[in-house]
């Protein structure tokens, strides 16, 4: 079986910019929090790099990629990245190495656990977010990641259709972050004494424009070619991240005013909504569903703080 230098290629730069995405998170989330607060929330995604990045190897892929097991887990074939070497998987990513594709997935994996510390930060001990890190890693993505994307995984035969994450990543992450948040409660003094105020929008910003780019990667990367396809899904990102984005700033225009917070946020919305879709839809159809992601989340965020 032959790989394409072309393939491999676009496979590795995408992975390098989907783990730029998790400093991407780390300055997003910074900015957001209390300036005494910052360095903590910064340091919990690059500890998300560290141990996400050990345990994919050690175990992590062989239980969602390995051969399949009930359609529920993948099998220990694949640890310690025994069979997963220089020439191309059988199974995944076929003009690929096996190692280029087991990279690329690794930094999912990261920044999907990196994406719940939002839902913690300034109430939950770094300790125990290590410690929760891992289990939800283990117990959660893993299964998660094989029933969608893994040969044979039930969810998979089911016909599901997540072309870079939207059922992995992001509603696993998101539906975990809000129960821990619940479980958690709100930060102490939130809404009495302190505001609470992002300390550094400037910082916002910068995180929000690594995640548009690392999205690239993170959407079009999932393409597995460097063909039509990643093209396609390149421009439907951009599409639908352009179009929330100023979808929410006319939002705020009506009720008030633009924000520089409010935009970043909005484009990062368009980001998330396109995920899964990404490669199945015309370049076009980005437009209306970043401007419908848009809409939702804004309201969402107004019925939140009500």
């Amino acid at each position: 079986m032959s790989f394409s230098s072309g393939d491999t290629a676009w496979i590795l730069v995408s992975a390098a910019m989907v783990m730029l995405m998790t400093p991407g998170v780390a300055l997003f989330y910074g900015g957001m929090v209390r300036r005494k607060n910052v360095l903590s929330t910064i340091m919990m995604s690059f500890a998300a790099l560290a141990i996400v990045g050990i345990l994919w190897m050690l175990y992590g892929y062989s239980l969602s990629f390995g051969p399949d097991i009930a359609g529920f887990i993948g099998g220990l074939d694949f640890v310690g990245l025994r069979l997963v070497g220089q020439e191309p998987s059988d199974v995944y990513a076929t003009t690929v190495p096996h190692l280029a594709f087991m990279i690329f997935q690794a930094m999912f994996a990261i920044i999907t656990v990196a994406l719940i510390t939002g839902a913690v930060v300034e109430r939950m001990k770094f300790s125990a977010l290590l410690v929760f890190s891992v289990l939800w890693f283990t117990v959660v993505y893993v299964p998660v990641a094989h029933w969608v994307w893994g040969s044979g995984g039930w969810l998979a035969k089911l016909g599901t259709l997540d072309f870079a994450g939207g059922t992995v990543v992001h509603i696993s992450a998101g539906v975990s972050a809000l129960a821990l948040a619940k479980v958690l409660g709100p930060r102490k003094g939130f809404h009495e004494k302190d505001p609470m105020e992002p300390h550094n929008i400037p910082m916002v910003a910068l995180g929000a424009g690594l995640l548009w780019f690392g999205w690239f990667g993170f959407n079009a990367g999932s393409a597995l070619t460097s063909g039509g396809l990643a093209s396609s899904a390149f421009v439907a990102t951009n599409a639908s991240a352009a179009a929330a984005a100023f979808t929410w700033m006319i939002l705020s225009w009506i009720y008030r005013r633009p924000t520089l917070l409010g935009v970043a946020t909005g484009a990062v919305a368009g980001l998330v909504a396109i995920t899964p879709a990404a490669g199945f839809v015309p370049p076009m159809m980005g437009i209306p569903i970043g401007v419908v992601a848009a809409v939702i989340c804004y309201y969402a965020m107004c019925l939140r703080m009500k």
